[in-house]
């Protein structure tokens, strides 16, 4: 059983759901990143999602847009995420999912990368720009080297494309609350709840939600009817308003926030 597997099932057996937590790697600098993932570990994150900074990310919105820039103006690249993540493990078990797009990783080779990922400790990876019908070769490497291939789902998702994620989903399925870009909403969209009700009655891994959930009562709203609660904007935001010290309280309070908006804290 994976990392992720095992978290989901051992919240499940206690009656919770899982709160993923995403943040962009590098932002302000891998230093922080690696102080930062054991922090948001201890203050209710049961996986993290790791944002791999790239030049022309068009799933994001001005938030994580602006993230993905600091972090490359620091020097951000994919190798040198994967040898923070190798560090990091020494300090905490917790799943590290690698989310962006598939142009570094095709660079970086895309067997090679899936074997160094695993050997850093990387349990899974999200490819915003790689469909299912796309992505055979990266998920043979990725099923090759023990790395799960988490799958996206949206609003516009017909029978087809869920039936197709469903087969080839590990990990969990990341379902995306809202058609756009990434960011923060005043509210989680009427249709989630029974789009995640049709998608797990497909599906045999768990269903998280994400896009837009920026409050411990949103958090709520949809741990009711999901596995798993992704936060990335809101948590983002915080980095354009604080360093050093003060982010990493700022960090604890809305997280720990979220878990106990979540029933859970």
């Amino acid at each position: 059983m994976s990392r992720i597997a095992g978290t989901f099932a051992e919240l499940k057996r206690n009656g919770k759901k899982a709160l993923v937590t995403f943040i962009t790697a590098g932002d302000p600098d891998l230093g922080a990143t690696e102080e930062l993932i054991p922090l948001l570990a201890e203050n209710g994150a049961d996986i993290i999602e790791l944002g791999v900074p790239f030049s022309d990310p068009m799933a994001d919105g001005p938030t994580i847009q602006l993230s993905s820039e600091r972090a490359l103006a620091a020097g951000t690249t994919l190798p040198k995420i994967l040898a923070m993540v190798k560090s990091v493990r020494g300090r905490t078990q917790v799943p590290i999912v690698l989310m962006g797009y598939f142009n570094p990783i095709f660079a970086y080779g895309v067997d090679r990368f899936a074997a160094d990922a695993a050997a850093a400790g990387v349990d899974g990876v999200l490819l915003v720009d790689l469909p299912p019908e796309e992505a055979e070769e990266f998920k043979a490497s990725a099923d090759r080297h023990g790395i799960d291939l988490i799958c996206l789902l949206t609003p516009t998702s017909d029978e087809a494309r869920i039936r197709a994620v469903a087969r080839r989903a590990r990990g969990f399925i990341y379902y995306v609350s809202v058609t756009g870009v990434t960011g923060v909403r005043s509210g989680i969209e009427a249709s989630v709840a029974g789009n995640v009700s049709l998608i797990k009655e497909r599906a045999t891994v768990p269903v998280a939600v994400g896009f837009g959930i920026a409050t411990p009562g949103q958090a709520a709203e949809v741990a009711a009817m999901a596995d798993g609660v992704v936060v990335g904007s809101a948590i983002v935001k915080l980095f354009e308003q604080h360093r050093g010290e003060e982010l990493k309280e700022a960090l604890a309070a809305f997280v720990s926030s979220l878990k106990r908006g979540m029933g859970q804290g």
